[in-house]
């Protein structure tokens, strides 16, 4: 970590709340000619040029990033990092895929030298890709869960990450016991929450791969540890939720299996929840519970279509995921692209202003982290990204044809990758540069 002051020029955009549908508003702060200064691994003012050079100290080194956008870093509130070497796998829906492809390379991370190689190479992956924090999920292997977190350590990656837990209806060998998986979360926990950047997660898949005991011991582990997070799945498929009826017929609803056993709390993190409805939004609301929106995956599994507007207008909070392997790419822009689409299906508007909401303050916000990361406020994180316009041809022509801001984001959203991520930092410390090609310990 810099324990000097460094500058970084460029054209700034972030968020201070929800932009809504607007393209001017108090919630977004643009600075066309900006300067971002970072001391001791915390953002130390931000403001135009103008006025932040004629307060810095002389010794104080200027960064020059003009012509590029400086960005918060972003923030995947849901992704599975063993499924890693399955991404782009052909034809199957939810619980076909979970049969054809995710057990099989599971049972790999028993193996400590893979988990290892895979983690790093996971970590690397979405710092490459301008993600600075990521809410992950591993195996039911403790030394899965090892490897991420120190994985995430080297590389000063923010990671909420916890051995999945999963005791019924899945193969014998990724099989845990409730017994087990409870004394194994606790081991992780005392090992690994609140260590540096790093937080635990209790991580049932999801309600049809957890007997009631197993709930019940999760519920017990969420009170005793009232800061760890919750991670699972909900409502993400036709069919997994008619499993989930036939599992437990006395709940009114998917999402209140999980409220039955004290799994509906602030730092609960739902991934999917497409089809939910009215009352379920309520009871996320009042236990302030979240949503990953994962559209790349739920295009890609034909699972359906996110009801953004219906989420935002109940007040629950929403962050963007990439849900990784069924997910199709690590790019936050492209996640973002693939957000906008699902929307327009949905006769919903996504302007590119939200759609950087959702990919950082409105992670932050999903994660319990605003006071931390999301923007770039004084005080917080340095975790930020430079994405460069010019990085394509086909992008660099499109947006010198770009009137105003927005409209450049918006062509960068849509036409992006991570080739567009020129650095990223973490904690004011370089961890990827495009120009190396590569991420830095």
């Amino acid at each position: 970590m810099h324990t000097h002051t460094l500058a970084y020029r460029g054209t700034i955009i972030h968020c201070l709340g929800d932009p809504g549908l607007e393209q001017v508003t108090p919630e977004l702060e643009i600075i066309e000619d900006g300067l971002l200064v970072v001391y001791d691994g915390h953002i130390k003012a931000l403001g135009s040029t103008e006025k932040i050079a004629a307060t810095l100290d002389t010794s104080t080194k200027t960064i020059d990033y003009r012509g590029q956008l400086i960005v918060p870093g972003f923030i995947d509130t849901h992704i599975h990092y063993p499924q890693t070497d399955i991404i782009a796998s052909y034809g199957a829906q939810l619980l076909d895929w979970l049969e054809q492809y995710t057990y099989p390379i599971e049972e790999n991370l028993s193996n400590k030298a893979y988990a290892a190689e895979l983690s790093d190479f996971f970590i690397r992956e979405l710092l490459k890709n301008g993600t600075t924090t990521a809410a992950a999920y591993t195996t039911i292997h403790s030394n899965s869960v090892d490897a991420i977190f120190s994985a995430a350590s080297a590389h000063g990656l923010r990671l909420i990450a916890g051995k999945v837990l999963m005791d019924r209806n899945c193969p014998e060998n990724l099989r845990d016991t409730a017994i087990s998986g409870y004394e194994d979360s606790l081991e992780l926990i005392e090992k690994w929450h609140n260590n540096g950047r790093l937080s635990y997660a209790l991580t049932p898949r999801f309600a049809a791969t957890s007997s009631v005991q197993q709930l019940e011991l999760t519920g017990k582990l969420a009170r005793d540890y009232p800061d760890t997070y919750i991670q699972t799945h909900l409502a993400e498929n036709a069919k997994e939720i008619a499993w989930v009826a036939e599992l437990f017929p006395n709940n009114r609803s998917y999402l209140d299996v999980y409220r039955q056993y004290g799994l509906t709390r602030k730092r609960a993190i739902f991934g999917h929840c497409i089809h939910i409805d009215d009352e379920d939004r309520q009871l996320m609301q009042q236990t302030d519970s979240a949503i990953a929106f994962c559209p790349t995956s739920n295009l890609f599994l034909g699972s359906g279509l996110f009801d953004l507007d219906a989420a935002l207008t109940q007040n629950i909070r929403v962050g963007l995921a990439t849900d990784i392997g069924a997910g199709t790419s690590f790019s936050m822009l492209k996640t973002m692209a693939e957000a906008y689409k699902v929307l327009q299906l949905n006769q919903q508007p996504l302007t590119a202003y939200r759609a950087l909401y959702l990919a950082t303050l409105g992670g932050a916000l999903a994660l319990d982290l605003e006071d931390k990361v999301g923007n770039l406020v004084p005080g917080k994180e340095a975790d930020f990204v430079v994405l460069n316009t010019d990085s394509t041809e086909l992008l660099a022509r499109r947006t010198s044809r770009t009137d105003d801001l927005h409209e450049k984001l918006f062509a960068l959203i849509m036409l992006g990758d991570e080739r567009c991520i020129s650095a990223t930092y973490c904690l004011g410390q370089k961890v990827y540069d495009s120009k190396l090609d590569k991420t830095a310990v």
